[in-house]
């Protein structure tokens, strides 16, 4: 029997709606996985769970082949556990954020590990390390930190596997913390994605495969090495269609979801459904876009 492909993208988490609004979002795109903010991820208006429309989600996800142990969310990028000026309040928010996420069911919340704002790599990585024994002394629920690897824009910490490896190292329930890569990222930071099995063999080194739960699948448009963090459509970037679809299939990640979060077409349209019916197919369309711009056009 042939393995699930577990593909999804980013959608969106609506007030009225909630996880129901995800859920009718990922379905329309055809995918088996997805990931949401639980609120805007600039600002810390969150609204009240409704647990009726989360039912109606779980069963809306069960009838259409949707593990909800795969769902991701994504933590807001007002919380920087690097900055110890805003450490408490990066610690309470993410609290919030990790309950939100027991609520709602889920097992994964991925999160950007911080920029030390000149405060240099060392003293922001003690302060990752700090705000995350404080988080999960505090946090005793079901759900998991995701340390997501960064592209190196700026004073961001977690550009290589050494500085993740250092925040793992630190924490002292470090079991209930793992890793999301995402390409354009890796790519940005410097790692060859065209020699995805090197690369893959260096993380297991550093930091253990077993670690990965999650992998955010974007094309950049950046070189390598750029340290920039701009995404692109998959295959229209630097990276390729080729390198990216190995690692979507790679036999050692099959059971890890795989998130799309490219840039919407025009600013308009969403990619999402054309990507993954491309992905499946194994084959570039170079005519993706056009078919992108006349689907939501007509």
């Amino acid at each position: 029997m042939e393995n699930k492909l577990w593909i999804g993208s980013h959608v969106s988490f609506n007030k009225t709606d909630q996880l129901l609004a995800s859920v009718k979002e990922a379905i329309s795109y055809q995918a088996t996985t997805f990931m949401f903010y639980t609120g805007a991820p600039q600002n810390t208006v969150r609204s009240e769970i409704d647990d009726f429309k989360t039912i109606e989600a779980m069963k809306l996800m069960k009838e259409n082949g949707i593990d909800i142990q795969k769902v991701i969310v994504h933590a807001p990028y007002i919380i920087n556990l690097a900055n110890r000026k805003n450490l408490d309040f990066g610690i309470s928010f993410l609290i919030q954020e990790l309950e939100r996420c027991d609520q709602l069911g889920m097992k994964y919340l991925v999160l950007h590990p911080g920029s030390h704002i000149g405060m240099g790599i060392e003293e922001g990585i003690k302060n990752i390390v700090d705000g995350l024994n404080e988080v999960l002394k505090k946090y005793h629920g079901n759900t998991k930190i995701l340390l997501e690897t960064m592209a190196g824009k700026g004073s961001e910490i977690g550009s290589n596997f050494q500085e993740l490896k250092m925040i793992l190292g630190g924490v002292t329930y470090s079991n209930r913390l793992g890793i999301c890569l995402d390409t354009c990222h890796l790519n940005d930071a410097g790692y060859d994605l065209t020699d995805f099995d090197k690369l893959l063999e260096e993380f297991d080194q550093v930091i253990g495969i077993d670690k990965i739960g999650c992998i955010h699948i974007n094309d950049s448009k950046n070189e390598k090495g750029s340290h920039k963090d701009r995404h692109e459509n998959i295959g229209f970037g630097t990276i390729g269609f080729a390198p990216l679809l190995k690692i979507i299939y790679h036999q050692k990640l099959e059971n890890i979801p795989k998130i799309l979060e490219t840039p919407y077409i025009n600013g308009d349209y969403p990619p999402y459904k054309q990507e993954i019916e491309m992905i499946r197919n194994q084959k570039f369309d170079e005519n993706l876009i056009e078919k992108i711009i006349s689907f939501y056009s007509e």
